[in-house]
């Protein structure tokens, strides 16, 4: 793994970019984010350094693409089996509570 090198990042930068996103750091959080800012730069470094000449691009590891189950139609089950269980019921339905104020 390559050094991190802290001094890529000054604090004010650090404080810009939390600013964007949002979220306030003390001191301590500052430094340590220039540290880990460093150190994530210096593994992208690294990985640009492979060799990838004749590796073709991919956005996918899997050989898989739209997996899908086919569409079948399935017989429905019998409405009064559906209904056995409901804790309560008004005919050939479900009775619930009602979920909208009509005021």
């Amino acid at each position: 793994m390559p050094d991190a090198d802290a001094t890529q990042f000054t604090s004010s930068q650090v404080r810009d970019l939390a600013s964007l996103v949002r979220i306030e750091l003390t001191d301590t959080e500052v430094e340590e984010f220039r540290v880990e800012l460093a150190s994530i730069l210096s593994h992208i470094d690294a990985l640009s350094e492979i060799d990838t000449e004749g590796v073709p691009p991919t956005n996918n590891g899997a050989d898989l693409l739209n997996v899908e189950a086919e569409d079948e139609s399935q017989p429905a089950m019998p409405r009064e089996e559906i209904l056995a269980n409901a804790p309560q019921r008004e005919d050939n339905y479900f009775r619930v509570h009602a979920v909208l104020d009509q005021s």
